[in-house]
């Protein structure tokens, strides 16, 4: 088996686990490492993809990388301001 063929297999093993995984609810689809391994799987694909090109599958690949950064971006931004938010008045000292 050729190397980019198997970091492709290794990407898809990548999607398939994070996707079970919030589907058992073991992983939150916020966390970050339901996050990192899309990441995974996308670099995996794309990887792949660079010996067996295909662009069809690249243009899936990277919308699905940047989907991703932009959802991280999102709950960082989030559990930010969560963390920032100020107690209601009755409970401040």
């Amino acid at each position: 088996m050729e190397l980019h063929t198997l970091v492709g297999l290794i990407g898809v093993f990548c999607y398939l686990l994070a996707y079970a995984l919030v589907q058992m609810r073991k992983l939150s689809i916020d966390s970050n490492s339901y996050a990192c391994l899309n990441i995974a799987g996308c670099l995996g694909g794309l990887y792949s993809l660079s010996h067996d090109f295909n662009l069809a599958s690249v243009i899936s690949q990277s919308m699905w990388l940047i989907f991703t950064l932009i959802g991280m971006h999102t709950s960082y931004r989030r559990r930010g301001v969560m963390k920032n938010k100020l107690p209601p008045l009755d409970t401040r000292k």
